[in-house]
C-alpha cells in the first residue's frame, strides 16, 4: 500500500513542516520554561478529557486537557500557583517555582460533597461563554442516565436529539440529522475508528454501550481541521480506559436488554481492561409468547486495554463487535453488524510536544437470505471495510499559541453485492465485484489567543482522493433529466491502477470575541469534502442502505458552512447559559434518485443516480439551568434543509426528506430527595416532507396511484410531539450496621410516549375493500404508519460494586 503516498501532493508535506518550524522559531523567547503533565481520576486512573488548569498569577496563560488528558503550559521564570480542577472533583492547588521545565502529573479525587450529577454543576466548570468552541455539544455519561428513554434503557444518540440542530426522521429510522444534512454525512468515530452504521434494532437503539464510554462529543459547524471525510458533523465517541485501581462492575437489567461491564488492572496503576458485553432478548421472548419464528435480537462487545510503558509513552488496544439479526421466520431473514479495532499509540516527545499515531480497523456489512429448500433459495450481502493509519501532533508554542498537525491515510474495500440465487437446483451467481479506494489528507491548524478578548483558530485540510482498479469504469450516455441513463461505453482497469482522482483543499476558520465575563460572540467557517456516499432512497435510513465511493461518474460531495453565535451566562450564579447560533450550509454534488431508483444489486447504479445542489440554514436558541433542585434545558431550532436537481421537481428547490422548521425540545429534571429524582422531556417537530399522489389509474381493475407533476416532498406528515417521564430511586447507602455501603444501585421507572400519541411515520394509499356498484368509481383508502403508537412503560434495575 505504501506506493499510493507518492501520488500525494508534496506541498502539503511541505507545508505543514515550515509550519512547525516557523512557529517553533516564535517560541524562543528566553526565561520561559514549560509545566506539562497528564490529569487522571485518582479513584480509578482515567485520563480527564477538558479538565482546567488555572495560573493565578497570569489568568490568560491557563490551558485545558486535550483528548488524551494532556496539558502543557509556557511561563517565565518564576513562582506560581497552579489550580487544577474538573466537573464533580476536587480542586488541587500547587505551588510551583518555575526555574526549568517541569513534569506535573496530577490525580484529582472524586468531590467528597454530596453531589447530585444533573442537579449541581461545579463552579470549575469553563462556562460556555468563555468556551472557545462553538457549534459543539458534550453530554455527561450521568446525564444520559436521568433522561426518559424507551423501555427504561439509557441510549446516547437518542439523548443527542435533544440537543439543537439534531433531529431524527421517526421512530424506526436509523442514525441521526445534524443541521439539515443526511445520516450519511455525518462522520462517527468510536475511540477514532469510523461506525458505518450506529444503529441497533432498527433505530430504536444506538451501538454505543453507555457503560463503556467516557466522553461524546457532537461537532455540527467549526469542525477542527483534524477531522474530514464528512460534510455535516462529527461524533466523537472515547471510550472509557479501564479502573487501574480496582476491579469494578456495572450492569443492568431491563425490559429489553441486559448489560454487564467488568473493567479492573491488569498491573496496579500501570495496565487495565475494560469489558462491556450486552444482549436483547426479544426473540426468546416472543418465541415463548408466540407460535411463529419471529425473532430480533441484537448483542454487542466493547473491548479495551492500555499498557504505561513509562512515564512518557502509552498504548491501547481497544475492540468493538456488535451485530443484529432479524428473522420473520426460519426461512427469511436478515442480519447486520459492526466490528473494529483500534491501536493508539501516545507518547510526550517532549515538554511542548505531543504525539498520537493511530492504525484503525473498521468493517460493517449485512446479509439478506430466503431458504425455501436446498433446491430453492437466495442470499444476498455487501460490505465496507476501511483501513486507517493517523499520526496526530499538538505544539504547544507558549500558553496563548497551539499548532496541530498530522497526516491521514485510509484504504477502503467496498462489496457492493455478494448474489447468489438457486431455482429448482440452478445455481445463478450475479454477485458485482469489489470497488477499492485510497484516501490521504494532510493538516495544520493554529489556535492562539490575542490579547485577553481574542481567539483565534485557522487551519487547512489538504484531501486527495484515488479510486483504484482493478474494476469497470462506465461511460453513460445523456438523456432527459430525471430518466435512467444507459452504459454506452466501458473500459477495464488493472489492480491499483486509478480510475478517478480527486482533490480538495479544505479551509477552517473560527474566532470567539469576549465581550465581558458573562458575554462572547463566536463565528465559525468550514468547507469540507465527502469522497465516500450514503445510497439510501428509502423515507428513512435502513440497514440495507450501501456506501459508494467517488467514481468517474459521482463526484464528492463539497459544502461550506458559516456560522455565528452569541453565548451568556445569566444569573447571580452564572446558574444559567443562553446561547443562539445561526448557520447556512451550501453543497454540491448531493446525491438524489431518478423515481424508482434500483440501489441493491445494480451493477449500473451510477445511472439511477442523479446530483445537485444543496442548502440548509436556520437559527439555533439554547436554554440551560444548571444548578439547583430544578435543572434541565430548552432548545429550538427554526431551519430550512433543501436540495436543486435537475431532472427533479421541475429543476425546483424541494424539502429534503429530513426536513423540519420547527424543532423543539424540553429536558427538565427535579431532585425531591437523596433517594428519588425525576425527569421529563418534551419533543414537538414539524411533520417531515413526503410525495403524495395527485392522479390514479385502473389497469386489470387494480387502482394504481401516481404523480404526474414531477413533484417530491410537496407535502407533510401531521407534527411529531411526545411526553416521556422517568423515575429514579436510588438504593440504600448504609449497610445493616450503619456503614456506606460499597455497592451503588438504583431502580429506574420511565413511561415512553405518556400520551399514547401515534407520530406518522409514513402515510401510503391503496383501493378500499368496500365493495361497490357498477359505474361507481373505486375508492382508495389512506394509511397512516405509526411505529409507536401507545404509551410503553418499562422498568430497570442498574447496579454497580
Amino acid at each position: 500500500m505504501s506506493k499510493y503516498f507518492i501520488s500525494f501532493s508534496p506541498g502539503a508535506y511541505c507545508g505543514i513542516f515550515l509550519l512547525v518550524l516557523a512557529a517553533a522559531a516564535t517560541a524562543t523567547a528566553q526565561n520561559k520554561f514549560t509545566i506539562s503533565g497528564t490529569m487522571k481520576d485518582k479513584s480509578n486512573g482515567e485520563t480527564l478529557i477538558g479538565a482546567s488548569i488555572y495560573v493565578k498569577q497570569s489568568p490568560s496563560s491557563g490551558a485545558v486537557t486535550n483528548a488524551y488528558g494532556f496539558y502543557s503550559i509556557t511561563l517565565p521564570q518564576g513562582s506560581y500557583t497552579i489550580e487544577y480542577s474538573y466537573i464533580g472533583y476536587d480542586k488541587i492547588v500547587k505551588e510551583l517555582v518555575l526555574t526549568s521545565n517541569l513534569t506535573a502529573n496530577i490525580e484529582l479525587p472524586v468531590s467528597s460533597r454530596v453531589l447530585d450529577e444533573v442537579k449541581i454543576v461545579d463552579e470549575s466548570r469553563i462556562s460556555t461563554s468563555r468556551n472557545f468552541e462553538m457549534s459543539v455539544n458534550k453530554l455527561d455519561i450521568k446525564t444520559i442516565q436521568k433522561l426518559p428513554a424507551l423501555m427504561g434503557e439509557v441510549d446516547i444518540v437518542k439523548s443527542l436529539q435533544f440537543l439543537p440542530g439534531v433531529s431524527q426522521v421517526g421512530e424506526g429510522s436509523s442514525g441521526f440529522n445534524v443541521r439539515g444534512g443526511s445520516v450519511g454525512q455525518n462522520l462517527v468515530l468510536l475511540d477514532e475508528a469510523p461506525v458505518y452504521n450506529s444503529s441497533h434494532m432498527l433505530g430504536f437503539f444506538s451501538v454505543f454501550n453507555p457503560d463503556a464510554v467516557k466522553d461524546v462529543k457532537l461537532y455540527k459547524g467549526a469542525i477542527p481541521s483534524e477531522y474530514g471525510g464528512r460534510i455535516s458533523s462529527v461524533l466523537d465517541v472515547r471510550l472509557k480506559e479501564g479502573n487501574s485501581k480496582k476491579t469494578e462492575v456495572d450492569g443492568g437489567v431491563g425490559f429489553i436488554f441486559s448489560r454487564l461491564a467488568v473493567q479492573g488492572p491488569l498491573v496496579k496503576d500501570k495496565s487495565s481492561y475494560l469489558i462491556a458485553v450486552r444482549r436483547s432478548y426479544i426473540d426468546g421472548l416472543s418465541t415463548l409468547l408466540t407460535s411463529n419464528n419471529f425473532g430480533l435480537n441484537f448483542y454487542d462487545i466493547t473491548l479495551k486495554t492500555n499498557y504505561t510503558l513509562n512515564q512518557k509513552n502509552r498504548l491501547y488496544l481497544s475492540g468493538f463487535f456488535g451485530r443484529d439479526n432479524f428473522g420473520l421466520s426460519d426461512d427469511a431473514k436478515f442480519n447486520w453488524g459492526n466490528k473494529s479495532g483500534t491501536l493508539r499509540w501516545n507518547t510526550v516527545l517532549n515538554s511542548k510536544l505531543f504525539a498520537n499515531v493511530s492504525a484503525v480497523f473498521s468493517n460493517y456489512n449485512y446479509n439478506l437470505g430466503f431458504n425455501q429448500d436446498e433446491n430453492n433459495k437466495y442470499s444476498w450481502s455487501s460490505a465496507i471495510s476501511n483501513y486507517v493509519l493517523k499520526p496526530d501532533f499538538s505544539y504547544f508554542i507558549n500558553s496563548n499559541s497551539e499548532l496541530k498537525f498530522g497526516l491521514e491515510s485510509s484504504y477502503y474495500q467496498f462489496n457492493p453485492s455478494k448474489t447468489v440465487g438457486t431455482t429448482n437446483g440452478e445455481t445463478v451467481d450475479s454477485s458485482q465485484p469489489k470497488k477499492y479506494a485510497l484516501e490521504m489528507a494532510g493538516y495544520v491548524s493554529h489556535h492562539l489567543k490575542v490579547g485577553s478578548k481574542l481567539e483565534v483558530q485557522y487551519g487547512v485540510r489538504f484531501s486527495y482522493f484515488n479510486y483504484l482498479g482493478p474494476g469497470t469504469a462506465y461511460t453513460y450516455n445523456d438523456t432527459i433529466a430525471g430518466r435512467k441513463r444507459t452504459a454506452v461505453a466501458q473500459r477495464q482497469y488493472k489492480n491499483g491502477q486509478s480510475i478517478a482522482s480527486y482533490n480538495n483543499p479544505e479551509p477552517r476558520l473560527s474566532f470567539k470575541y469576549q465581550i465581558n465575563d458573562q458575554a462572547s460572540i463566536k463565528a465559525s467557517f468550514s468547507h469540507t469534502a465527502q469522497y465516500v456516499h450514503f445510497i439510501s432512497n428509502t423515507s428513512a435510513s435502513n440497514p440495507l442502505n450501501i456506501w459508494t465511493p467517488s467514481t468517474n461518474n459521482i463526484k464528492p460531495a463539497v459544502g461550506n458552512q458559516y456560522t455565528l453565535g452569541y453565548f451568556t451566562d445569566l444569573g447571580q450564579r452564572a446558574e444559567y447559559e443562553f446561547s443562539a447560533e445561526t448557520f447556512y450550509r451550501n453543497t454540491t454534488n448531493e446525491i438524489d434518485y431518478i423515481n424508482g431508483a434500483e440501489l441493491l444489486n445494480n451493477d449500473r447504479l451510477e445511472g439511477d443516480l442523479l446530483s445537485g445542489n444543496g442548502r440548509a440554514y436556520g437559527l439555533e436558541l439554547y436554554l440551560q439551568k444548571k444548578k439547583g433542585l430544578i435543572t434541565g434545558w430548552v432548545s429550538y431550532t427554526l431551519s430550512r434543509s433543501e436540495l436543486k436537481v435537475d431532472g427533479i421537481n421541475n429543476g425546483k428547490w424541494y424539502p429534503t426528506r429530513f426536513d423540519q422548521t420547527h424543532n423543539l425540545k424540553v429536558v427538565a429534571s427535579y431532585t425531591i430527595n437523596p433517594k428519588w429524582s425525576t425527569t421529563a422531556d418534551f419533543a414537538f417537530t414539524t411533520g417531515t416532507p413526503t410525495t403524495y399522489p395527485n392522479q390514479r389509474y385502473l389497469s386489470q381493475g387494480i387502482l394504481i396511484p401516481y404523480n404526474t407533476t414531477n413533484a417530491r416532498n410537496d407535502a407533510r406528515l401531521t407534527p411529531y410531539h411526545r411526553l416521556d417521564l422517568s423515575l429514579r430511586m436510588e438504593g440504600k447507602t448504609l449497610n445493616k450496621k450503619g456503614l456506606a455501603r460499597k455497592n451503588h444501585d438504583f431502580w429506574f421507572f420511565s413511561i415512553y410516549n405518556v400520551y399514547g400519541r401515534k407520530n406518522a411515520f409514513s402515510t401510503y394509499f391503496s383501493q378500499s375493500t368496500d365493495r361497490v356498484t357498477s359505474y361507481q368509481p373505486i375508492q382508495t383508502q389512506a394509511h397512516r404508519v405509526s411505529i409507536i403508537g401507545s404509551m410503553v412503560p418499562s422498568v430497570s434495575y442498574n447496579f454497580k460494586f
